[in-house]
Parts: C-alpha cells; structure tokens; sequence
C-alpha cells in the first residue's frame, strides 16, 4: 500500500454558487440528530442520445423498468458524479458548473427512490444502485470517466468497480465517503453502533421533513460555534431530500451504514483521492477516509482542516481546484 496524506494548510468557507443549487451531498446521520428527530446485473438501458456539446436533460430506462433521471452536460473527458443520501444530482452543481467551464463533459443521476427517478419497490440495494450507475455509464458509451461520489455515493462508485469494474475508469474520487464500512460490528469494533442508524431510520419514517432541516445543521457544520448559518442551503438540503421517495430513501440507510466496501477498493487499481474534513460529524475521518487509505493501491488522502461532511458546498472553491487539479494529473 502506498497511501499519502496531504494536510491543506488553510481554508475558507464558501458561500452558495448559485441560489437555489447549493446543497450538494448527502449522506448519514449522528446520535443527537436521530434522537432530536426522534443485491442482479444491470443491462444497457434506453436513452436520449447526448448532443455532443449541449445540455441536456434525459433518463435511462434499467432492466427491470425503473427510469432513472441524469443530467448531461458539455463535452470533452467525462466525470460522473454520484450523490448520497437523501438528495440528488443537483447537490452536485457547483462542480458541474465548474467543470463543465474548464470544457468537460459531466454527468449526475438521481439514484433510484431519490430525487427525479423512479421510486421503485424493489432495488433499493447497493447491488441495484451499482447496477443502474453502469447502465447509466454503457448507455452513454463513456470510456475513460473519473467517477466522483460523496459519502454515500462514494460507496455507489466503489461497489461499481467491485461488480463492472475499471474499463471505462481512469480516476476515482472519494469525498467523506462512506467506505469501508460505517457500522459497529465484530470486524469493525471502531464503527458507528447500530442503534444510530435504527434512529435515522425511525426519524426517515416519522417525520423526514423535519428531520432533514435537523440534520442539516452538523451536516454542514452550521453547529459549530460562530458559525455563519446559511438558510438557503439548509432549504436547498430539505428540498432535495424531500423530493425523495420515503420507502427508497428508508431502505437506502441500511445500505449506507451496514455493506463492507472493504472488496470493493481492494478492486480498484486506477489512481484515487479521497478528500474529507477533518470536522466531518457524519462519516467520522477516522472511521472512513484514513482506512480506506490503507485498502486502495494507489491513492492520495487530503484531509481539510475544519471542514464539515457538507464541504462540497462550504469549501466549494478548494473541491473544485482539486478536481480539476487531478484530472490534470
């Protein structure tokens, strides 16, 4: 293993790129907030087909019927984005913005049961999210794709290459991601215990809207003393989440906190960064980002001194030059 940790030496908060678009991630929960609120293949799927050089706005059809909603922007390199839990492709704009100013091709779907998908009964399992990500990637014939998640969506990606893997990657990002594995177990002893999960889950069933504004404050740090709370992303965070489907958002929880990804980045062999603040109250660094280091081949870990779990937004300008600075790379 050849892991490298890279301490950025200073950092300032950003403010929301665009109105009404920054909120971008999304992901699990932490025991205050929970208690305040009291596996099959995918096949090639249906699409539009992409206008190389425009913007458009399509959706995919999986084998088992569900559509799933992307967006499609720009041309050149593609870089494929997947959000986590409980929002959708748009937690992704200010990146996409960016990148598809520097002249890149980039793409972000609305998992199953979140967002402008489907909401299916059936297929709200990490297999299934996997599955669709690569009907999302063949559909569009992407070759050579950096493949971005955060949080959960760092495990989507992941558990792509476990069950599609690398062919049509070049680079992987893991931003405060979920992996290796978030709950308390025999195998990991240092994990997140159940019983907090099990709360998220009773607050996802009992009262999801309220419990989405809740969260959105450690989500984004906004807990911190003197710091500046901003509502619009509180909003853009709650309006998201609640255009989810609340039985894909429900199972989607046990697929967040309780798959080993541990196979998954053991298959991984393309270059990876992983980026994570060290302030992160939802996917604790420790338990995340500094073992994952320690499982992929060859990857560098950038830990951002007093950043949240939400930093795609709060520290949107330093994601951004990293993602841009590593595709370069």
């Amino acid at each position: 293993m050849n892991g490298k940790i890279d301490v950025s030496p200073s950092l300032t908060r950003r403010k929301v790129l665009l109105a009404g678009a920054s909120a971008t991630v999304a992901a699990v929960s932490i025991p205050a907030v929970a208690a305040t609120a009291a596996q099959g293949t995918g096949a090639q799927g249906a699409h539009t087909p992409h206008q190389k050089g425009t913007h458009s706005m399509n959706s995919v059809t999986t084998k088992d019927g569900t559509k799933i909603f992307y967006k499609d922007w720009g041309s050149g390199r593609p870089v494929v984005f997947s959000h986590g839990w409980p929002l959708d492709a748009d937690a992704w704009d200010p990146q996409m913005l960016f990148l598809v100013s520097k002249g890149y091709r980039v793409i972000a779907h609305d998992r199953r049961g979140h967002g402008r998908s489907d909401q299916p009964a059936q297929g709200n399992d990490m297999d299934t999210y996997a599955d669709d990500l690569a009907t999302v990637i063949d559909s569009l014939d992407l070759k050579d794709a950096m493949l971005v998640g955060h949080s959960t969506g760092g495990g989507e990606i992941s558990h792509y290459v476990g069950r599609h893997g690398t062919s049509r990657v070049s680079k992987m990002v893991l931003i405060s991601a979920v992996p290796p594995l978030m709950v308390k177990n025999d195998v990991n002893p240092t994990g997140v215990p159940l019983s907090v999960f099990d709360g998220i889950r009773t607050s996802t069933a009992g009262n999801r809207s309220q419990f989405f504004k809740d969260l959105a404050m450690p989500f984004y740090g906004f807990n911190r003393p003197n710091a500046k709370v901003e509502q619009g992303t509180i909003d853009e965070f709650w309006r998201e989440g609640m255009m989810g489907g609340v039985l894909g958002l429900y199972e989607c929880i046990k697929q967040f906190s309780e798959v080993d990804y541990t196979p998954d980045l053991k298959k991984i062999d393309k270059p990876t960064l992983i980026l994570q603040g060290d302030d992160d109250q939802i996917v604790p660094l420790d338990n995340s980002g500094r073992k994952s280091v320690k499982i992929i081949k060859d990857v560098t870990l950038k830990v951002y001194p007093g950043a949240p779990h939400g930093m795609c937004t709060t520290h949107a300008d330093q994601v951004n030059a990293d993602l841009l600075a590593f595709l370069q790379s």
